[in-house]
């Protein structure tokens, strides 16, 4: 695996001689233990590793043996620091009090022990540095893998990021695309789903959210009322049912729902969202076209080719914190809107030969300060926007 670029954020860090707590959270399976492991293999420092993942039940005690015995082994090799990581730490109840109450002992007593959490529960990450670490914690959030990255590790062209999307753990099968779409079903949507939504959040009803992403992801790039889709539901819900069952989705980096643009200070959240596959592999893995296929049926192609964009613009939207849309007006649509401040742009994805739109033009005429750009024919090209900060356009 190659180095990320949080690595070297995190290498200066430690560096640094006062003590911290650094929280890495994302997604499953792209790569934030790797990461930290291979960062420990390169450090003189004394360190240890636990996982609450190992453990059957991680509570509050768990984590105070993990502690003194951090505390231990920094007395008994006298060294002047520690690096504590915690994998899984979100599966630990309370645990942010519990680190607080820790890490307070030990700047009053002296002790550094430098703490890097590790989280895959972007929800109970984000409620726990809210509520019980404020001003004590530095936090990243480690993404999907980008085309840069995979074609720099796996020499993979823009055709095989667009349909394989980036997880590095599922690169060396994608020869093999039947255990290929296994892996990604088995190993990694329904270990997320399990793990960090039904184990750490109540869910009156596991069979609809599991529904609801399947139906999400075959819609990738598509805007669906929740009124229209619970008919290919097989269990009877509600639209706010499935608005919080698509929160919980967006929280573990599987699956969101973009809202409308309307350029209003107050925005309401829409009740036909845009469906975004946060990994375009968990939209080609449902798919019953293969690579070969998928890649010479047009259409399919072209909504592959915006889900793949969709996927880029929407896990840089967290990392530089801008806000992603989309806008429709009658039969007028743009695919995407960047806003950042002031700042307005319009996206629009093209993989064949017209360029012609009205959505652009009537999107143009509305917001007259906002710029928009194509993405793909008589654009920059696909591989050059993934290969691009978003902002940078703007």
């Amino acid at each position: 695996m190659i180095e990320r670029v949080y690595l070297h954020g995190l290498t200066k860090r430690i560096n640094e001689d006062r003590k911290f707590i650094q929280v890495l959270y994302g997604p499953r399976q792209v790569g934030k233990t790797t990461l930290v492991l291979q960062l420990l293999s390169k450090i003189a420092t004394e360190n240890m590793y636990e996982s609450a993942d190992l453990v059957a039940a991680a509570d509050t005690k768990w984590l105070q043996t993990v502690w003194e015995s951090a505390r231990i082994k920094i007395k008994l090799s006298d060294a002047k620091e520690l690096i504590l990581v915690i994998d899984e730490i979100q599966k630990v109840d309370n645990w942010s009090e519990s680190v607080k109450k820790l890490w307070d002992e030990d700047s009053r007593t002296g002790i550094n022990i430098k703490v890097i959490l590790l989280g895959s529960s972007s929800l109970l990450i984000q409620k726990g540095l809210t509520e019980s670490l404020a001003g004590r914690f530095e936090k990243t959030y480690i993404g999907h893998w980008s085309f840069t990255e995979m074609q720099s590790a796996f020499g993979w062209n823009i055709n095989q990021y667009i349909y394989f999307g980036g997880y590095p753990g599922a690169a060396t099968l994608i020869d093999d695309e039947k255990r290929w779409k296994s892996y990604i079903i088995d190993s990694l949507v329904e270990t997320s789903i399990s793990k960090d939504i039904l184990m750490l959040t109540r869910v009156d009803k596991p069979a609809l959210l599991k529904r609801l992403f399947e139906v999400g992801t075959n819609y990738s790039g598509q805007i669906l009322s929740f009124t229209k889709i619970l008919g290919q539901l097989l269990d009877a819900g509600n639209t706010t049912t499935l608005a919080h069952y698509l929160s919980l989705l967006s929280n573990c980096g599987l699956l969101d729902g973009l809202e409308k643009f309307t350029g209003s200070i107050v925005k309401k959240r829409s009740s036909s969202p845009k469906f975004q596959v946060y990994n375009n592999a968990l939209f080609s893995a449902y798919l019953k076209t293969d690579y070969l296929q998928t890649f010479q049926e047009p259409d399919l192609w072209g909504r592959i080719v915006e889900s793949a964009v969709g996927t880029h613009l929407l896990g840089k939207a967290i990392s530089e914190k801008y806000k992603l849309y989309y806008w429709r007006e009658g039969d007028c649509e743009v695919d995407f809107v960047i806003e950042y401040g002031e700042k307005i742009l319009g996206l629009e994805v093209k993989s064949g030969i017209s360029t012609y739109n009205r959505g652009i033009k009537k999107f143009s005429s509305q917001y007259p300060a906002a710029k928009t750009i194509f993405v793909g024919t008589s654009g920059i090209s696909i591989e050059d926007f993934l290969n691009t900060n978003p902002l940078e356009l703007l």
